[in-house]
């Protein structure tokens, strides 16, 4: 599914770092970086039909790295 998060994401979460991280060796393999983190948070999506909705968003984030394969987990409202 496509989509576009739309404004900032609020109610941040870590849920998991470093060694909890199960797909370390993947990320680490694909986009370098040593400390991964995998958090959540919830955001306004623009789905690839053009309308909005309201998501629990999960991603991944290393230093220098940035923000990547973003996830909606959820539904909202």
């Amino acid at each position: 599914m496509r989509f576009e998060i739309v404004g900032p994401l609020s109610e941040i979460e870590v849920i998991a770092e470093g060694p909890s991280v199960r797909q370390r060796r993947q990320l680490r393999r694909r986009y370098g970086g040593l400390r991964w983190r995998k958090l959540k948070g919830v955001g306004t999506v623009r789905l690839g039909d053009g309308s909005p909705a309201r998501a629990e968003i999960h991603w991944f984030e290393a230093h220098g790295i940035g923000k990547v394969q973003y996830k909606i987990k959820r539904w909202l409202e």
